[in-house]
């Protein structure tokens, strides 16, 4: 939807069209270029935003199970949904639904366990949805996985 590089580091806005043809912003990725030159990968490292936050853990934490997730969620009768994946994975290796949620910039918080981490960097991705489509809103932070 848009997009801001500023040297090694980029904020992508995904989203989806509403009912009427409105472009809304699911999430703005928040990426970082790793490695030197022109063909240097970028890495999706987590998101930023201001209606739904995944502010725990921080970027790069190292986690074991049960792991605790918060932040702060905006919006009106809203259910939160927690996963942890791994690229390894095609399904979720832990999950937890559902955090009953809303307000304006309210914490939440809430613990998911998770079983059969093998890869050393794991995802955490929060959302909320069902009143447009299955998911409207989406949070993600890069964790490494403990010992």
């Amino acid at each position: 939807m848009s997009r801001t590089i500023r040297g090694d580091d980029a904020r992508v806005a995904v989203g989806f069209h509403g009912d009427e043809g409105p472009l809304i912003v699911a999430a703005v990725l928040h990426l970082v270029r790793i490695g030197q030159g022109e063909d240097a990968p970028w890495e999706v490292v987590g998101s930023i935003d201001s209606t739904l936050t995944l502010s725990r853990p921080r970027y790069a934490a190292t986690v074991t199970s049960p792991v605790t997730a918060g932040g702060l969620i905006t919006g009106v009768d809203e259910t939160i949904r927690v996963e942890v994946r791994q690229p390894s994975s095609a399904e979720p290796i832990g999950s937890f639904c559902c955090l009953a949620a809303g307000g304006e910039r309210q914490p939440w918080s809430t613990r998911v366990s998770f079983r059969g981490a093998t890869d050393p960097a794991l995802t955490i991705v929060v959302s909320v949805g069902a009143h447009l489509q299955g998911v409207e809103r989406f949070a993600i932070t890069g964790i490494r996985r403990g010992g």
